[in-house]
Order: C-alpha cells, then structure tokens, then sequence
C-alpha cells in the first residue's frame, strides 16, 4: 500500500486525535451501527406492510387517509433515520464536531413534517395545531438563518483565502 492509501491516512488521522476524540469516534460508529439496524427493521416493517396490505390480502387502498398516514409515517420514520445516520457520518469523516444545528433543526423539521402527515384532523384540538404549526414555523426559521450564518462563513474564509 502507498502512504495516500485511504486506511493509511485513516490510521494516520486516527494516531493524530486526542483520547476524547478518539472516544467520540467510537461511539459515533456503535451509533451509526444502532441507527443501520433501526433503519433496517424499519424498512422491514414498512415492506411488510405494504406487501402484506397490497398483494396479500389486497386491502390496501392509498386514497383511504388512514391508509396513506400509516404508510406515509412509516416511510418519513425511514427517512428521519437516515438523515440521523447521515449527521452522524458528517461526525465520523471529521468535517464538523459531533452537533451540527442544521441537521438537528432538520431532523427536527422531518419530525414535526411527519406529525403532520399522521395526524387525524377530526380529532385533533386547534391549540395543538397552532402549536406545530408555531414550531414549524420557528424551526424553518432557525434552519434558514443557520443557513444563511454558514453561507456568510463560507464566503468570509473564501474572500480570506483568495
């Protein structure tokens, strides 16, 4: 192997961070593991409900909103795993510490995205409406000035290199 080998320069990364980071890496990877194996079961469960619902017993109709709130809940629950996953991968490569505000202000989004979606309009009372709607709104908020925040960053340290 040459000394640009990716596991070279891993182990070089590696031999380079403190304890705690090194530490911090660990359990960044049983996390990730732990999520793969949730976001795996929770596919699982979503094909076997589908299936068994469409082909099987043939009583899956999409138009019925029970119907399409289960089936869409189970697939935004995939969905926020994944995009969990992938904050913790951000963590693994080293690119930003371990909490990066804009994933958990989207993981955070996706959650309240799926209540929406999961939520039976006739039994739900208005102030807990409001209520998301308010959270909604004050996370998209904090999303788009976290990312306008990393946008002046990014200009600044390019007008700084150049």
């Amino acid at each position: 192997m040459t000394e640009s080998s990716p596991p070279l320069r891993g182990l070089a990364l590696w031999r380079t961070l403190s304890l705690y980071e090194r530490f911090e890496q660990v359990v960044v990877f049983v996390l990730t593991l732990l999520i793969a194996l949730i976001v795996v079961a929770a596919l699982w469960s979503l094909l076997k409900l589908v299936v068994t619902s469409l082909v099987l017993v043939d009583i899956f109709d999409p138009t019925d909103p029970a119907v399409f709130q289960a089936v869409f809940g189970a697939i935004f629950l995939v969905v926020i795993a994944l995009e969990f996953k992938r904050s913790l991968l951000v963590v693994v490569e080293r690119r930003f510490g371990v909490v990066q505000v804009r994933a958990v202000v989207m993981i955070a989004m996706l959650a309240v995205a799926r209540k929406f979606i999961i939520l039976d309009l006739g039994q739900i009372e208005a102030t807990k409406l409001l209520a998301l709607g308010a959270a909604m709104l004050a996370l998209g908020i904090v999303y788009w000035l976290v990312r306008d925040q990393d946008r002046r960053e990014a200009e600044a340290a390019e007008e700084r290199a150049s």
